[in-house]
């Protein structure tokens, strides 16, 4: 059991160490976002909100 348990501790200190990692590396990209990011982000208003007359 204490071996599962060692075992156990140590996979979990190593993600640790991987988000870290990757959380020390965040920064700033320069360059052209991938493709799936420009279809995800679009300008302009959505679709079904056109200005709508008012009743008054």
């Amino acid at each position: 059991m204490l071996a599962e348990l060692r075992a156990e501790r140590e996979n979990i200190e190593q993600a640790i160490v991987t988000l870290e990692r990757l959380a020390a590396g965040r920064g700033k990209r320069l360059g052209r976002p991938p493709a799936w990011m420009a279809v995800v982000k679009r300008r302009g208003r959505p679709p079904g909100s056109k200005n709508k007359p008012n009743d008054n």
